[in-house]
């Protein structure tokens, strides 16, 4: 991979699954443009490294669209687009519409604009990709995280929408991760819990969500495609 290739952009990379995955992508010799929404070791750790730093705010239109005019100052093509940004937010009596918007906006509307308004910049590069990281709880829904859930269940209809709107062209799939790593302040009951919860049981992560992508980014004959990377949760 020479310096003058295609970068790749990956949102939410400034910790945790989309750090380590932007680290990758820049050990296997890739040019990597990342967003960022707070200063984080990650983040600064990333720019040592020679990535580009994006601040981005996915929380409204306005902030989105911001963002896509900043990235285009930095470059003139992209080899993919990795949607890794997510928000978690509880949905409370008190808060539930504002948790929920925010959350479509950040799962849905950021992908859905970024996607639209950056497609010039993927078709100069042959190959081209999307990947959407989603979430394996949409496959059966969530009583608790109800927003959390229909957010990440829209990402996945993108997937399926801009695949047949950019083929052949671009590729476009998605990757649908279950547990990858506990918190630190996940107890051994908690832990135990989640665990039983996977044929496989085990904490398996972030590596195996870069495998992952680079199986899409790897694969010239998948698009429209959503991996399930859950360890075996939809046969216990």
């Amino acid at each position: 991979m020479t310096s003058s290739a295609p970068p790749v952009l990956i949102t939410g990379a400034g910790q945790r699954v989309g750090l380590h995955c932007a680290r990758r992508l820049l050990e296997d010799g890739h040019r990597v443009i990342f967003s960022y929404r707070s200063e984080r070791p990650g983040v600064q750790a990333l720019r040592d490294q020679g990535a580009t730093a994006v601040f981005a705010d996915f929380a409204s239109e306005a902030g989105i669209l911001a963002f896509i005019s900043e990235l285009k100052t930095h470059t003139d093509c992209l080899r993919a687009i990795v949607h890794n940004a997510s928000e978690w937010l509880a949905e409370t009596p008190d808060t539930d519409a504002a948790a929920f918007t925010r959350m479509f906006s950040v799962h849905m509307l950021a992908p859905y604009l970024i996607n639209l308004h950056c497609a010039d910049l993927l078709q100069r590069s042959s190959p081209a990709d999307i990947v959407h990281i989603s979430d394996d709880v949409t496959r059966k829904g969530s009583s608790k995280h109800i927003g959390y859930c229909a957010s990440k269940a829209g990402l996945d209809s993108l997937t399926l929408s801009f695949a047949a709107r950019y083929a052949p062209a671009i590729k476009v799939n998605g990757i649908a991760p279950a547990l990858l790593l506990f918190n630190p302040e996940d107890d051994a009951t908690y832990r135990a819990k989640a665990l039983a919860k996977s044929a496989l049981g085990i904490e398996p992560g972030s590596e195996v969500i870069y495998q992952s992508l680079r199986y899409l980014l790897d694969n010239p004959y998948v698009t429209g495609t959503t991996l399930t990377v859950n360890g075996g949760r939809h046969i216990k």
